[in-house]
């Protein structure tokens, strides 16, 4: 036997105790009865001895050992009876709860729940028990005979949506059991990745609910059914089947049907029979449209129509659905708002055809006034023309009647008669003016050209009346560039500045053009004596005057008339700036622009040479007017000039094939009749002296003429000739 088999370490302390009395003992008993073996046999001691000393130690360290393991387990069986108390605890706690619970550990198995777990379902009663797993749970719950499930739903369509819900970290809904009873579920997830499920039982909460929400449904019934009678339409409601849930007696009336007709439930077909009976569709609408739209599952669209009730009422309807796919029908009465349309179509009716002939009478007046303004016009401008004529030829022989008169009386009255025709010169000029202004054929040619090429001979021009009525006249000089019409610009100037002067006894007269942005302003101040504001307006007017003391010799008021159309024309912008005793400032603003070249229409003429017969210049005068050609020859032959009259075109060319001499100086009238004009006679002219010094005399000044002048570089001298122009052009 060996040592191990003698001490087995598994043994206990006091089993391997006796194994080494028993060794001892032997071991004694032997080397008593061998004595000659003593020595080995004392060997064997000491070995013994050892042994036991060795097996002490062990023992020693086993009882340590087992002092341990014994503490340990005293304390295990404290925490195992202190887990077992928190246990016993904690299932006491989750009895007393009024609501259902479970526990869930993170493997989804059952770990405890108290009695009241799915209590209100008695078929599941001892079904619930650890270890059971959450989705064997949904199973039982979902078969139970207590749960309550819609129309076609199944159990196994419940329980897959109780499943989905479970797959949040917390959910709570409500679930319906049969007897009308319910209870709510609020499942969350633990910190551990356990589940708790509670159930609260709610079926008073719910029945409660109801009962409330009942009451405020009767509530606001009555509510609807005081305002349906109260207004003023018949309204009739019907649910997704079509039959009928309310209505209001309005209805009855508007349809002319009995009320015993109405009844609850009544179905929308038998109705809509029944009506056809008292009421006829406005086409388009007919009862199969409307039955079709009221059969419709999904939502309808809403419908507006008419229908003819009887003793020839109208009735509007609307149809409208509703969210439970219902649908409410209203009627109102509009058979006063058609007699009132019909009656105000045929009262429209009249009246456009009262307006369309009041149109066509005033088109006929227009037509009138049109046809009455341009035979005005026509008869202004042809009696101004022929009035022009007399009247060159007699400023013209006045004015040499002034140069030859010896008596300074004489002289005298025949300067006074020369400004007796220069103002009535000015007369018709304005006449002419407002004539050419109110037609259609007044057309603004713009072009760029430098403002001082109007201020400044028009500067020379008034300095003589300035100087004679004591004024100073002061025109301040600029290099700016504007774009406007030359010829109407240079009236607008010309026309202030001359009422300026008229209208100023003392003082001084400054003209000026102050830049603006992109723009220059030209005006004209005066120290007169002011106009007042409530005038202003009227100083536009024709033959408005408000110097009463003013003589017919100083205009006839048509100066700013001229001025107001003109700016109007051109788009110049134009202001009044006045204080009574102040003096007076006009402003025009006019568009400036980058300096070009010269502007042909107002450069001088150009070099030309110069023949004499006698040191006198030979003038050709080629115009149709006796009376005016021979006070023009008159006017030359008194300045030592030599004249050659011709009466027509064709005069003119036999003179110039018969004379030797070529003349200085051309002036050709514009109307020479025989159905030849000035400027085909210039071109004339022209061809047979192409330096040849012209000048066109007319009283047209129409556009159409200075832009044909303007081609052929023709400048022209308007009736009445003025004597200073046509002595500057003879002896320039």
């Amino acid at each position: 036997m060996t040592s191990h088999e003698l001490l087995n370490p598994a043994d206990s302390m006091e089993r391997q105790n006796e194994k080494l009395l028993k060794i001892a003992g032997a071991l004694m008993r032997q080397v008593e009865q061998d004595q000659d073996h003593r020595g080995a046999a004392y060997a064997q001691f000491e070995r013994a001895a050892l042994l036991e000393q060795e097996v002490r130690s062990r023992t020693q360290d086993l009882e340590r050992a087992l002092a341990l393991l014994n503490a340990s387990n005293a304390k295990l069986s404290d925490a195992n009876r202190a887990t077992e108390e928190a246990r016993a605890d904690l299932a006491d706690a989750i009895e007393t709860l009024q609501e259902g619970f479970a526990l869930f550990n993170a493997d989804e198995r059952l770990v405890m729940c108290n009695s009241r777990f799915c209590r209100q379902m008695r078929d599941l009663h001892g079904s619930f028990s650890p270890g059971l797993s959450f989705d064997a749970y949904v199973d039982l719950v979902s078969q139970s005979e207590d749960l309550w499930l819609p129309r076609g739903d199944t159990p196994e369509a419940w329980a897959e949506q109780r499943r989905a819900r479970h797959a949040a970290e917390h959910s709570v809904f409500n679930v319906r059991l049969q007897g009308d009873r319910w209870i709510q579920v609020s499942e969350r997830r633990t910190a551990y990745g356990g589940w708790v499920v509670i159930q609260t039982d709610i079926t008073d909460i719910i029945r409660l609910e109801r009962e409330e929400r009942g009451k405020l449904l009767d509530e606001q019934a009555r509510m609807i059914r005081a305002t349906l009678d109260h207004i003023n339409q018949g309204v009739c409601i019907f649910d997704q089947q079509g039959r009928l849930l309310g209505w209001n007696a309005k209805v009855g009336t508007l349809l002319s049907i009995p009320a015993q007709r109405f009844r609850l439930g009544a179905d929308f077909r038998i109705l809509l029979e029944r009506l056809e009976t008292s009421i006829t569709f406005v086409p388009p609408m007919t009862p199969a449209n409307l039955l079709l739209w009221s059969s419709r599952s999904a939502p309808r669209d809403p419908l507006s129509f008419e229908v003819q009730g009887r003793a020839g009422r109208r009735l509007a309807v609307f149809a409208q659905g509703m969210p439970d796919l219902g649908f409410v029908i209203s009627f109102t009465d509009v058979t006063a708002e058609r007699e009132a349309s019909a009656a105000l179509s045929e009262a429209n009716e009249r009246l456009e055809q009262r307006v369309t002939e009041r149109t066509l009478e005033l088109e006929d007046a227009l037509l009138a006034a049109e046809r009455a303004n341009a035979s005005k016009s026509r008869f202004v401008a042809a009696a101004s023309h022929d009035l022009l004529q007399p009247l060159s030829a007699a400023k013209l022989y006045v004015s040499t009647l002034v140069e030859n008169l010896s008596s300074a009386t004489d002289r005298s009255i025949a300067q006074k008669s020369l400004s007796a025709l220069n103002g009535v010169e000015g007369i018709i000029d304005a006449l002419l003016d407002i004539s050419r202004l109110d037609s259609d054929r007044a057309k603004a040619e713009t072009t760029a050209f430098p403002l001082d090429r109007i201020l400044a001979p028009l500067a020379t021009e008034f300095a003589p009346a300035a100087e004679l009525k004591g004024l100073t006249l002061r025109v301040l000089p600029t290099k700016v560039w504007v774009r406007s019409d030359p010829s109407y610009l240079r009236r607008i100037i010309q026309n202030l500045m001359s009422n300026a002067i008229r209208y100023t006894e003392q003082g001084k007269i400054l003209v000026g053009a102050r830049h603006q942005e992109g723009a220059v302003s030209i005006q004209v101040w005066d120290t007169g004596p002011g106009i007042a504001e409530a005038d202003q307006d009227r100083i536009f007017q024709e033959f408005q005057r408000l110097n009463a003391k003013a003589s017919a010799s100083d205009g006839m008021g048509l100066g700013l008339a001229i001025v107001e159309r003109a700016c109007a024309l051109l788009g110049h912008p134009l202001v009044v700036t006045s204080r009574v005793g102040a003096g007076s400032g006009f402003h025009v603003r006019v568009p400036r622009t980058a300096a070009a070249g010269a502007c042909a229409s107002l450069g001088a003429l150009p070099a030309t040479r110069r023949s004499t017969v006698d040191d006198g210049p030979v003038v050709m005068l080629i115009e149709n007017d006796e009376e005016l050609r021979g006070a023009l020859a008159a006017m030359l032959e008194a300045w030592g000039c030599v004249s050659l009259e011709a009466a027509s075109a064709d005069e003119a060319i036999e003179i110039l094939d018969e004379v030797e001499l070529e003349p200085d100086r051309y002036l050709v009238d514009y109307q020479l009749g025989a159905g030849r004009d000035g400027l085909e006679m210039i071109d004339e002219i022209r061809r047979r002296t192409p330096d040849a010094r012209v000048r066109l005399v007319t009283a047209d000044r129409s556009s159409a003429l200075k832009s044909a002048a303007a081609e052929r570089a023709v400048r022209i001298s308007a009736k009445p000739i003025d004597p200073t122009e046509l002595e500057r052009f003879v002896f320039a």
